[in-house]
């Protein structure tokens, strides 16, 4: 379980860290943007990527 868990983590370090080298300005902006919206909003946000996170590895691992 926790070979899987540091798996998981590196896999989202490699698309962070992708993402911050190809798209170093795109990713300047939505952080922009995202520091405007109302706190309850970034709540919810991360509250459903969270459950859709939840729900996929749950349906791909059965």
């Amino acid at each position: 379980m926790w070979q899987e868990l540091l798996v998981a983590l590196g896999l989202v370090m490699v698309i962070e860290g992708l993402m911050l080298a190809a798209f170093p300005r795109l990713v300047e902006r939505a952080a922009l943007h995202l520091s405007t919206l109302p706190v309850e909003v970034r709540r919810v946000g991360g509250i459903f990527a969270l459950a859709t996170g939840v729900l996929l590895v749950w349906f791909v691992r059965g």
